[in-house]
Parts: structure tokens; sequence; C-alpha cells
């Protein structure tokens, strides 16, 4: 048996950072599931609508950002990226640019499926009225497939939020950045990991309850 003595008292005077980790992280997600979003309602919805040539175009991108590791695509835009464009890239731009994208491909695909699972009658009884497309849109297709896009959209939103804790490969002072300067100050991987583990844990899991009750009360809408 291995003898070690815990020693979370050790890390009192280091809270200030860890709460910055925090900020950085929430900022992060909430950033960048915005950027998603609207990054994949524009690609749903021209997947949709647009030429064949677009829509070929738009699905290499979902597939490029779906099928690669996420912690590959932060380096490669960090690093490699800069190298084809002769420009320099920031950290955070790198960070917000990747994760948006990345978020954004996994967000097009819910969008999509949201909408093309509308019964094509639907569609048609719309029509039929004289509405416009953009008006069978707005008011017949989207209020349906937002109740069956929503469990999905807030489960790719928690991934989103451990997903940032990658962004700390090029020095982004998120929480497991921090983690690491903390570590390297105190040489307490046990206690430094356990906090930002109970952290992680006390965000998400919240968030994974609401997850489920959305589900359930989409499914009892169903029934």
């Amino acid at each position: 048996m291995i003898d070690y003595t815990w020693d979370f008292a050790l890390l009192l005077k280091y809270s200030r950072l860890f709460w910055i980790g925090v900020g950085w992280t929430l900022a992060y997600t909430v950033g960048t599931v915005i950027l998603g979003t609207l990054i994949g309602l524009f690609v749903a919805l021209l997947q949709l609508k647009s030429w064949r040539s677009v829509r070929w175009f738009l699905r290499g991108y979902v597939e490029l950002f779906r099928c690669t590791p996420l912690l590959v695509q932060i380096i490669w835009f960090y690093y490699a990226f800069p190298v084809l464009i002769g420009v320099n890239i920031g950290p955070h731009v790198a960070a917000v640019s990747v994760l948006s994208l990345y978020g954004g491909a996994f967000y097009a695909e819910i969008f999509r499926g949201g909408i093309e699972s509308i019964e094509r009658g639907q569609w048609d009884a719309a029509r039929s009225l004289g509405l416009r497309p953009w008006h069978v849109m707005k008011l017949v297709v989207l209020p349906q497939a937002i109740r069956r896009m929503l469990p999905p959209y807030v489960n790719q939103s928690i991934i989103q939020l451990k997903n940032t804790s990658l962004v700390s490969v090029i020095a982004v002072p998120d929480l497991v950045y921090n983690a690491t300067l903390i570590n390297a100050d105190t040489y307490r991987p046990l206690e430094v990991y356990t906090v930002v583990a109970v952290i992680y844990f006390a965000i998400l899991f919240p968030a994974t309850l609401l997850a489920q009750r959305l589900e359930k009360r989409m499914a009892a809408g169903h029934a």
C-alpha cells in the first residue's frame, strides 16, 4: 500500500488561480456554444436549400471536424495553419475558432436531422395554405423541430464544456492549464487534479440532470 498524506489545505492559497481558470472555461464554453450554434444553423439551412456543390463542400466541413480528434485540430490550427497563411494566430483566437467550428459541425447535424425529421405532410400542408418557404420554416417546421433538437443540443453543449480542457495545450489559461501551473508549484498532482475533477463535476452534473429532464419531457410529449 502506498503511503501518501493528502493535503488540500496547501491549495487554499491558489484558490484565485482556480477561479480564474473556471471563469475562462465558462467563458470559452458560452462563447463557443453561441458561435457554434450560429455556424451549425447556417450550415444546416444551406445543406437543405443550396446547390449540390455547396452541399458537398459543407458536408466535407462537417465530416472533417467530426472525424478528426479535437486535440489534433487545436494543435494543427495553432502551429500549422499560421505557416500556411503567413499570419500568426494567438492562442485565444485559435481556441475559439477551433472549438466553434468543431461544435458547429455537430450542431449542424443536430439541426439538419431535427428539421428533416418533420413529416413531409407538415411541409405540404403549410404550403397549401399559401405560406412562403421562410414562413413554412419559421411557423411550422422549426417549432416542432426544436422540441426534437433540444435534448441532443444540450448534450452536445455539455460535451463542449468538457472539450475546453484541451485548449490548455496551447497555453490558454483555462482550468486545466491553471491546474498545471499550480501542480508545477506545489508538486501535489493528486490534490490538484482531484480539485479540478470536483469542479468539473459540480458544473456538469446539474447540466446533465437538465439534459435528462429535457429528454424525459420530450419523450412524454411524443407519447
